[in-house]
C-alpha cells in the first residue's frame, strides 16, 4: 500500500486556539509523545511570532527523535531565517513558507498585487531551499483562490525547489467534492508537480476538515496536516485520530496506510487535553468517553454476541486497554507502573515517585481506584505548568446560613509560606480571592466546569477554568507586536475528590500560566506565551 504521510501541527496550528498556549517543557513532552505515535512530521511552532516559541523549536529540534522537525514562515526574509535558526539542529529539518493567494486575502490583508505575491513567492521559496534541501510551499486560502493563479503559483514554488506543495482550506469553506476537484486539477495543471508532494490541510468551520482531507487524499494527496483532537482556530483542524483511524479501518477502500503507532493515540489525546486544558468532547469520535460505550439495550445485546456488530474498530487499536489489575489501597509500586506503562504513560523516576503518592492517597479514599482516576492523577499531576506558586493549603467555611469563607496557604517562589483569608458568594468564590489577595495578578474569570471523573459518591471531580487578562503594566502582560492584540487567555484543571480542591488546583494552574507568561521569578522563560489571536496562517 501508498503510505500517507501524517504532518501534525498540534504544537503551531493547534496552539493557536485561545487558551492553549503552551509552556517549552509542555510542548516538548507532546513532541516526544508525537515521535512516540510515529507522526512523520511535527510543525513545532512559528518562530518568528515570539522568542518563546523559537526557543520551544530549538528545543524540540535538538531533543526529538525521529520525525521531520519544521518551522513555519510568512514569505518574509525574517521569518525565514528565524525558522532555519530554529531548525537547523534538527537530523531533519523543515521550512514551512506561506503567502495567501485567494483575491479577498491579496487585496484586504496582504494589499499585494497577483504579480507582486508572485515575485515574493519565488523570492522566500528560494531564500528557504538555500538554507534547507525540505521546503514546503503553502498558498493560504487555496481552497477560495482562482485554479489558475494557483497552478502559477505553485508551478514557481517548484521551480524555486519546493519539496511539499500544501493545499490549505483555510477558512473551512469547501465541500469534499470541491476540494477533490481542486487536488485533481493541481495534479493535472501544475508544471513540475510530478517532483513534489501534495499535502492537504483543512480547517473545520463546517464540520468537514477530515471528510475534506480524505477527499484530497482520494484524488492524490499524499500528506495530511491534522492535529490531536482536532485543535487549531476558531472550530480546529482535521484531528488527526480520525483521519488516521480512518485511514486504517478503510483500508480496503483506500488502499492507504500511515507509520502511526494508533496505541499511542489516546495517550497522545489525554496529554494534549491536560496540557492545553481544552477537554474532549464524550461524543468525540476514537478518543471520546463515549466513543467505544454502549448504552442501548439492543447495541449492548449485539456487542455481547459479537463486537463487530456495533464497532467497527477494537478500543484497544487505540490505546484503550481493558485493565486485567485491580488497583486499591493494598496496590504496590510495581502494579502501580505496570498499569501506567499498559495506558501508554510513560513516566520517569520521579514524575512516576509523584503520581503513585498521588494513587495511594486517593487509593486510601476509594475502594478501587480505576483506569478513569488513574488518567486524572496523571493529568492533574505531570500535565501541569511549572508552577511559580504552590497551593500549600486549603480550608472553608460555608453553609445555606453563613458567609462562605476560605483561608489559601501558598508556597511562593523563594518556598516562603503567603496565608490570606477572604469571603465570598460561596466557597469556590471566597477560594479565588484568598488567592487574589496574595498573587495581586488582575484576571477575568470566563468559565468554570465541575465533571465527575467515574461514577459513585467517592469519585473525583475535575475542575477546568479559564481566566482572560489584559496586557498593561498591571497584568505585565505584553501586547503582541504582530496584531496588536491584548487579550491573552489561559486555562487550568485540577482534580480531587473535594471539588473545593480540585477547584483550587485549577484556578492556581491558570495563575501559573500566566505568571509564567511574564517572567516571573521560577519560571523559565518570559516568552513562552502568545496572544489568544496570535498572528498565524491557518495554513
Amino acid at each position: 500500500m501508498e503510505q500517507v504521510i501524517i504532518f501534525d501541527t498540534t504544537l503551531r496550528d493547534g496552539e493557536q486556539s485561545p487558551g492553549a498556549t503552551m509552556h517549552t517543557h509542555e510542548k516538548l513532552q507532546i513532541a516526544k509523545q508525537l515521535a512516540r505515535l510515529g507522526v512523520d512530521v511535527i510543525e513545532a511552532g512559528f518562530p518568528a511570532s515570539s522568542p518563546g516559541d523559537l526557543e520551544a523549536v530549538q528545543r524540540i529540534a535538538r531533543e526529538t527523535e525521529g520525525p521531520v522537525i519544521c518551522g513555519l514562515a510568512r514569505c518574509v526574509r525574517g521569518d525565514v531565517e528565524a525558522a532555519w535558526k530554529a531548525i537547523q539542529d534538527a537530523a531533519r529539518g523543515r521550512i514551512h513558507v506561506f503567502i495567501a493567494t485567494s483575491d479577498v486575502h491579496m487585496q484586504h490583508k496582504l494589499r499585494m498585487s497577483r504579480e507582486q505575491v508572485l515575485e515574493t513567492t519565488r523570492a522566500m521559496v528560494a531564500l528557504a531551499r538555500s538554507l534547507c534541501e525540505d521546503v514546503e510551499f503553502s498558498p493560504e486560502d487555496a481552497g477560495r483562490s482562482d485554479p489558475e493563479f494557483l497552478y502559477e503559483v505553485l508551478g514557481a514554488a517548484i521551480a524555486e525547489g519546493a519539496t511539499t506543495l500544501n493545499i490549505p482550506d483555510t477558512v473551512g469553506y469547501t465541500l469534499p467534492w470541491e476540494f477533490g476537484a481542486l487536488i485533481q486539477g493541481i495534479r493535472e495543471n501544475t508544471p513540475g508537480i510530478e517532483q513534489a508532494i501534495i499535502s492537504v490541510h483543512c480547517h473545520n468551520d463546517l464540520g468537514l476538515a477530515v471528510a475534506n482531507s480524505l477527499a484530497g487524499v482520494t484524488a492524490g494527496a499524499r500528506q495530511v496536516e491534522c492535529t490531536i483532537n482536532g485543535l487549531g482556530e476558531r472550530a480546529g483542524n482535521a484531528a488527526l485520530e480520525e483521519v488516521v483511524m480512518a485511514l486504517y479501518t478503510r483500508r480496503d477502500a483506500l488502499g492507504l496506510e500511515t507509520g502511526i503507532n494508533a496505541r499511542e493515540i489516546t495517550p497522545a489525546s489525554r496529554m494534549v487535553s491536560s496540557y492545553t486544558g481544552l477537554l474532549v468532547q464524550a461524543n468525540k469520535a476514537i478518543v471520546g468517553a463515549n466513543a467505544f460505550a454502549h448504552e442501548a439495550g439492543i447495541h449492548q445485546d449485539g456487542i455481547l454476541k459479537h463486537r463487530q456488530t456495533y464497532e467497527i474498530m477494537d478500543a484497544e487499536t487505540v490505546g484503550l486497554t481493558a485493565s486485567t489489575l485491580v488497583l486499591g489501597k493494598h496496590s504496590g509500586r510495581h502494579a502501580f507502573s505496570d498499569r501506567m506503562d499498559q495506558m501508554g504513560y510513560h513516566l520517569d523516576g520521579e514524575q512516576l515517585n509523584r503520581a503513585f503518592a498521588r494513587f495511594k492517597d486517593l487509593a486510601d479514599k476509594k475502594k478501587v481506584v480505576s483506569d478513569a482516576d488513574l488518567m486524572a492523577i496523571v493529568s492533574d499531576e505531570i500535565y501541569q505548568p511549572q508552577e511559580v506558586y504552590h497551593l500549600d493549603h486549603l480550608q472553608v467555611s460555608c453553609g445555606d446560613h453563613s458567609i462562605a469563607t476560605a483561608t489559601v496557604r501558598l508556597r511562593g517562589p523563594d518556598g516562603q509560606a503567603l496565608v490570606d483569608s477572604a469571603h465570598g458568594t460561596g466557597p469556590v468564590d471566597a477560594v479565588y480571592k484568598a488567592i487574589n489577595r496574595i498573587i495581586g495578578a488582575p484576571n477575568r474569570l470566563t468559565e468554570f466546569s465541575v465533571v465527575s471523573v467515574t461514577e459513585g459518591i467517592d469519585a473525583q471531580g475535575q475542575v477546568t477554568v479559564r481566566i482572560e487578562a489584559e496586557a498593561g503594566a498591571d497584568s505585565g502582560l505584553a501586547v503582541n507586536p504582530q496584531t496588536g492584540e491584548r487579550r491573552w487567555v489561559f486555562t487550568g484543571h485540577g482534580a480531587s475528590t473535594d471539588i473545593i480542591v480540585a477547584s483550587g488546583r485549577a484556578y492556581m494552574a491558570a495563575l501559573n500560566k500566566m505568571l509564567a507568561s511574564r517572567g516571573q521569578p521560577g519560571s523559565e522563560t518570559a516568552a513562552d506565551r502568545q496572544p489568544a489571536e496570535a498572528a498565524g496562517p491557518g495554513a
